[in-house]
């Protein structure tokens, strides 16, 4: 669930957020020092995996193909000389990324996917089974291939948002505390569940409200953070978080 827009989008953005982004990692990759940006770029990869491998099942290819591509993909994303193209003046990573995918899969209608998978370069590790499931239970058939690959994409943002947070606490021996007021949605918030709550994790019902405040307060700007990483400049984060919430359905 992500936090109120309002929190979302009050115009604060940090200039250090944007001291290294995923344009400027994708960037750093297409120079000759490969070896330092392979990490960051797998990282990359595993984090926006689901977007792109939801795109790819929506254009008709089914799950093992759709795991096959997408990690043929991943593994061209990794070759120095593709990222040589990228130009982060043409707007938001995401449709950078969309273009791109496009793209290679018109390449591969024209090659032998089976000689061409991997390039001799170490396939992504990922839960193929775990992304299957969250495409199947993402997918709305009134949506089109680039409309769900969005959806997809704003989630994987508010995922990466949340396991950072989750971090936090878990790195300040706040794990439990973490697990308990992530049960405090929307929708079950109420005197009962607080008072619950607090009893549980030792605190008084204002206090656990304050905490949750400002739980909530740091995944907002969690979300800014990662929003940053993905446009190339301030000036763009409001508005791509706004497109974001709206095509999550928030």
């Amino acid at each position: 669930m992500p936090p109120p827009e309002s929190k979302l989008t009050d115009g604060t953005s940090h200039p250090e957020w944007f001291a290294t982004t995923h344009w400027s990692v994708v960037l750093s990759a297409g120079k000759k020092n490969l070896s330092q940006a392979s990490e960051a770029l797998e990282k990359l990869c595993r984090t926006y995996w689901p977007p792109l491998y939801s795109y790819v099942r929506r254009q008709g290819h089914g799950a093992e193909d759709a795991q096959d591509l997408t990690q043929a993909f991943f593994a061209k994303l990794l070759e120095k000389n593709f990222w040589a193209r990228a130009d982060r003046k043409k707007g938001q990573f995401r449709n950078f990324l969309l273009t791109a995918l496009r793209q290679f899969l018109s390449d591969e209608r024209d090659r032998a996917r089976a000689a061409k998978r991997g390039g001799g370069v170490p396939l992504i590790s990922i839960d193929e089974e775990a992304v299957e499931e969250k495409f199947l239970e993402g997918l709305d058939q009134n949506l089109s291939g680039e409309q769900q690959f969005d959806r997809q994409w704003a989630r994987a943002v508010l995922d990466q948002a949340r396991a950072r947070l989750r971090k936090e606490c878990v790195d300040s021996g706040k794990s439990a505390f973490y697990e308990r007021v992530n049960l405090l949605g929307d929708k079950e918030e109420g005197a009962a569940t607080y008072s619950k709550i607090a009893e549980d994790v030792g605190m008084s019902v204002s206090a656990l409200k304050s905490a949750v405040s400002r739980l909530r307060e740091r995944y907002a700007e969690l979300v800014r953070e990662e929003v940053a990483q993905t446009v190339s400049s301030t000036a763009e984060v409001d508005a791509e978080i706004g497109y974001l919430l709206s095509v999550i359905g928030t």
